[in-house]
């Protein structure tokens, strides 16, 4: 089984907190794990249902199940998940790639609350639903970030240093089987 994590930033800004945050995660990935970052959700069509979804399509369903879990990093926009991400889950409901996948929520933004619930219930609706230790609400989070971007909170570099350890352990468990 492949030892890739899929990490996919809710936010298309580039220097957005999302993408800042993806160093501070993967520092902690055992040595035998790596990381792709899917940096496409900007270029994907709007969701229609459609019986031959398209290449790009086809690319992001099979980007996801070449993958041994999956980090979502996002903040919230509006009270409520970003757009970009919504339309991407929503190409996956009927195809399964994150059927049992597991799977890490971490939602970065000023509150984050609402977008953090929404996600749970939409990854759970895709039977992807993080476990308690692998899903972190982080609030405030520019106040946790210096000006390079790097985590200055200690108590968060120990969050989320606990969840990548349980992920991992998840998908180390599940290859053990």
């Amino acid at each position: 089984m492949s030892k890739t994590i899929l990490i996919v930033p809710g936010s298309i800004r580039k220097n957005s907190s999302s993408h800042k945050l993806i160093p501070a995660v993967t520092k902690y990935f055992p040595a035998e794990f790596s990381y792709e970052v899917f940096d496409q959700l900007g270029e994907l069509p709007h969701f229609n249902d459609a019986a031959e979804p398209g290449e790009k399509i086809i690319g992001w369903r099979k980007t996801i199940a070449d993958s041994a879990a999956v980090i979502f990093i996002t903040p919230e926009y509006a009270y409520g998940v970003p757009g970009t991400l919504k339309n991407a889950l929503d190409w996956i409901v009927s195809s399964g790639e994150l059927v049992n996948k597991p799977t890490a929520l971490i939602t970065a933004s000023t509150s984050g609350q609402y977008a953090h619930e929404s996600l749970i219930l939409i990854l759970g609706a895709l039977t992807a639903e993080p476990d308690q230790h692998a899903r972190l609400l982080i609030s405030f989070i520019r106040s946790k970030l210096d000006t390079e971007g790097h985590v200055i909170d200690p108590a968060l570099e120990t969050k989320i240093s606990d969840l990548v350890t349980s992920l991992t352990n998840t998908i180390i468990s599940m290859t053990a089987d």
